[in-house]
């Protein structure tokens, strides 16, 4: 399983923008072919961070949702309203336990 977290920090006045652009979206991106689980978590403390969590059937299939029309929009939307630039890391889940 190949995993995507990103790290988004908002103008706190562009929350409630990137929330709909978001929800918007949501569906799409999870439905995107690849794509077998997409989760936003908030920060508690710093409620202007936020965390997307995303699983991948592999890095060429994050890269086709990262290269097609969906994305493009998507991040268009969202880039405009950081007050810090966004972090992100791909790992590989090695263990899960429910």
């Amino acid at each position: 399983m190949f995993v995507r977290i990103v790290k988004l920090t908002f103008e706190t006045t562009n929350i409630e923008t990137f929330l709909n652009n978001f929800n918007e979206n949501k569906n799409n991106i999870r439905n995107f072919e690849g794509c077998r689980l997409l989760e936003l978590y908030r920060d508690k403390n710093n409620t202007n961070i936020f965390f997307s969590y995303s699983y991948w059937d592999s890095e060429k299939h994050l890269n086709n949702y990262r290269n097609s029309e969906l994305f493009k929009t998507v991040w268009a939307k969202t880039k405009v309203l950081f007050s810090d630039k966004p972090e992100a890391w791909s790992v590989d889940k090695l263990e899960s336990l429910t």
